[in-house]
């Protein structure tokens, strides 16, 4: 998957990104035979913008993208889930940022419950990390 983190930076703009990985899938599909993947971060600024890196990410044949719930939002996450559908594409969310809602356990929502509201909003995948987190252990 991409990097939450490295969306579309001066030194890696995402469509030379989406182009240097679609081109590297080929390459290792036609030399393993086996399917290859790999999820394009489109979150952006805005709808336009994520619709835009969506459609992109279409015609370079990739079926899955990737969208940062909280960067992006609930809202953006339902649209890009009704745009997958009409496109035949898979919507992967990243939970980038979660622990400002689901780290302490005496507020904010446990993120079985932040899952669940995931995939009501529409996602196909959910990126859930690992058991103690990146910064913990």
């Amino acid at each position: 998957k991409d990097d939450e983190n490295v969306n579309s930076q001066p030194f890696q703009r995402w469509q030379n990104r989406f182009e240097f990985v679609a081109e590297a899938i080929k390459i290792a599909e036609q030399e393993t035979g086996e399917r290859k993947g790999h999820y394009l971060n489109v979150t952006a600024n805005t709808p336009e913008e994520m619709y835009e890196r969506a459609e992109f990410a279409k015609e370079l044949n990739q079926p899955i993208i990737m969208h940062d719930f909280i960067t992006g939002g609930f809202t953006a996450n339902t649209g890009l889930s009704k745009w997958c559908r009409k496109n035949g594409m898979l919507l992967h969310i990243h939970r980038a940022m979660h622990a400002v809602i689901d780290r302490h356990p005496k507020h904010g929502i446990h993120f079985r419950v932040l899952a669940k509201c995931l995939r009501l909003s529409g996602g196909d995948q959910l990126h859930t990390g690992t058991v103690v987190g990146k910064f913990e252990g």
